[in-house]
């Protein structure tokens, strides 16, 4: 049973980060530049056909496999997390469904759609899409609780 309210959540997150892209792709020509908010932010529809940062460029069938492998790894620790450990659990399912949103365009088109376009300061941020949002806050949330872990075990043996 809960492994089906896992797949619920999941399949909610890529179903939203598949509307967002076709959206994109349907009403965005390839390269074009849409203003959101002067010198900062804008809609900039490219394709990607590495990983982040546009690494591992044409390497779709590798990046395929990686993300296979990714998923069944994460979803095999969402699983077997603890009952209470909400924060992991959450991380895991917002990774795995920016996996899948991924793997699902390199899959269908052979690259990924990008289009979220930042620029702070004078730096241009790499273009990237509602998938790698996922991925990312869900990485930034393992993370920082894993430092909050280490921190606090840390202080447990001070105390001893």
């Amino acid at each position: 049973m809960i492994a089906f309210l896992y797949g619920v959540c999941i399949a909610i997150f890529v179903l939203i980060d598949q509307i967002v892209k076709k959206a994109v792709v349907n009403n965005i020509a390839l390269s074009e530049v849409i203003l959101v908010i002067k010198d900062f932010f804008y809609i900039t529809y490219v394709r990607n056909y590495g990983a982040g940062f546009s690494i591992l460029q044409n390497a779709t069938l590798f990046l395929i496999a990686l993300s296979i492998i990714a998923c069944i790894a994460l979803f095999y620790l969402l699983m077997t997390a603890e009952k209470n450990d909400l924060i992991s659990k959450m991380s895991y399912l917002l990774i795995i469904s920016g996996a899948i949103g991924n793997l699902i365009d390199r899959i269908r088109y052979g690259y990924v759609v990008d289009f979220l376009d930042f620029k702070i300061f004078t730096y241009d941020f790499p273009v990237f899409n509602v998938a790698d949002c996922f991925i990312t806050v869900g990485c930034f949330i393992l993370i920082i609780k894993i430092l909050w872990e280490a921190r606090n075990a840390g202080n447990q043996t001070d105390r001893r």
